[in-house]
């Protein structure tokens, strides 16, 4: 199976320099723009599409389904929450800037085994896609998969399928837009 790990586009100015994973962020105004942009570089259709439940996902998954919907109006992108971005806890929403204390100086030394107040680990990301890949990858009669997610969730899946250190996964841009293929 070859699987597009595809980001969602770009998220309106507001959102910069603020703390999300899971919190909803409207997307730039120029999305409808950015969406057509990526459905033209596919390198091919995809026979299904899985999203993250993330509005930002979820909107540039209807758009990447609309060839297949016309094909067969049935099939529609299934949803899973393990393709949601890290959960950050009492830090979403909030600007990076304003985020101090030593739960943040602890993060910030080891973002992969410590959690945000009330949010998840890196490792606990990956162990979530982790179940979502071997599942996806484990279903029969599928060629061309496309998954609609976020840059941590293709990090993730870029560690899991590479064999790579997950800091060296993390240490490579992920656009919005963009198409990994596995």
């Amino acid at each position: 199976m070859t699987v597009m790990l595809i980001r969602h586009t770009r998220l309106a100015a507001m959102a910069r320099g603020v703390c999300y994973g899971r919190s909803e962020m409207p997307l730039a105004e120029t999305f409808a723009v950015e969406a057509e942009q990526v459905r033209a570089e596919l390198p091919w259709p995809p026979e299904a599409i899985w999203s993250s439940p993330a509005q930002r996902c979820r909107a540039l998954a209807e758009l990447l389904n609309g060839p297949l919907a016309a094909i067969n109006p049935a099939v529609r992108p299934k949803l899973d929450v393990r393709l949601t971005e890290l959960d950050f806890g009492a830090w979403e929403g909030r600007r990076w800037d304003d985020l101090k204390g030593p739960d943040v100086e602890r993060w910030m030394q080891d973002p992969w085994r410590s959690r945000p107040p009330g949010g998840e680990t890196a490792e606990e990301l990956v162990a979530r896609v982790r179940g979502f890949r071997d599942e996806l990858l484990a279903t029969p009669r599928l060629e061309r998969v496309a998954v609609v997610t976020h840059a941590g969730v293709i990090r993730a899946w870029r560690s899991l399928a590479e064999g790579i250190p997950l800091a060296e996964a993390f240490a490579q841009p992920v656009a919005h837009g963009g198409v990994s293929i596995f």
